[in-house]
Parts: C-alpha cells; structure tokens; sequence
C-alpha cells in the first residue's frame, strides 16, 4: 500500500472522507475523534457565575433560569442603561443562543463608562451562558462574544495635547 496521491481522483476522495488505494479496495478515513462537552458549573443555589471586562469596566455576573429579568447594581436594565443600543448589546448574547426571556441575570458593573459597563456585562452574560450550557459555547464564540475586547484608551503623552493630539501650531 502506497499513502501517496497520484492524480486528482484520488485528491477528490481524501476530501470525502475516503482514501483509495491500489487496486480496487478502498479504506475509511479517520473517524473524527470528538471531544466530549465539559460539565456545567453551577453552584448550589442554580446559578452560573462569570466576569466580563471593556475597556476600564468589570462586571460579575450571575445567571439562572427564569424570566428574562435584568439587573445591574441593585437597577432594572431600563433604568440604568437608559440608551436602547446599551439595553441591545445586552440582549445580543441571548439571541445568538436562543435562549432570550429564559435567564434572569443579576450582575455588579463598575469602572469606566456606560458603554464599557455594557460591554463588560455581554461578555459576563456570554461566558455564564457557556458554564451553564457548555453547548452554546460555539454558536457564542463564533460571534466574538466569548472575546475579551482588550481596545483601551491611549495614555497621555508628554509634550502632546491628548494622546496624539500636538498643541495648536503658531506661527508668530
């Protein structure tokens, strides 16, 4: 028996999942070993735990099965994220699952602005999701929300206005 591939033929069979080889007998590829989905971590009381980061913001995150319901520091989502792009972002993490109006969420946010706060809470939603229900880990992480978005703002520099920004030129 000979692993090497001759003609485009046999190219085309690898690609299926089949190997042809001399003659006319023909051998099964490598089955795809996959990996079982780890346990779910939920604690005594039924809830998942997570810690979201944005930019300067950190939220912890709590999820369990419920209504739906949205908390963030001791406030309803309404009223602490007044905007509907911020009260969005939060709901993106569970339209992706499909499991929107099934979580009730309590979470703590502090540290930079309104819409790092936002962030950092989509990223806590997002992996408490996972520890909870380890298969949605794949449709979450292929839309990028199981990813720390590590942008910050620019220090300072000596010498400049802001980060970049020269002082205003004069000629005279």
């Amino acid at each position: 028996m000979s692993d090497e591939l001759n003609s485009l033929e046999d190219l085309k069979n690898l690609t299926s999942g089949v190997v042809a080889t001399e003659g006319s007998e023909v051998i099964e590829a490598a089955e795809v070993i996959e990996t079982p989905l780890p346990e779910p971590k939920i604690d005594a009381q039924g809830r998942s735990y997570a810690t979201g980061k944005r930019k300067n913001a950190i939220a912890r995150v709590w999820i369990k099965p419920g209504t739906g319901k949205i908390t963030i520091n001791g406030r309803d989502q309404e009223t602490y994220f007044a905007r509907p792009v911020l009260r969005m972002i939060l709901a993106q993490a569970f339209e992706i699952a499909g499991r929107s109006d099934q979580f009730d969420v309590v979470c703590t946010a502090k540290g930079g602005g309104l819409s790092g706060q936002a962030g950092a809470v989509r990223h806590g939603i997002s992996k408490a999701l996972t520890y909870y229900e380890p298969a949605l880990r794949r449709p979450l992480k292929a839309a990028g929300f199981l990813t720390r978005d590590s942008r910050v703002v620019e220090r300072k520099k000596y010498g400049r206005a802001k980060a970049r920004r020269s002082f205003q030129f004069s000629k005279r």
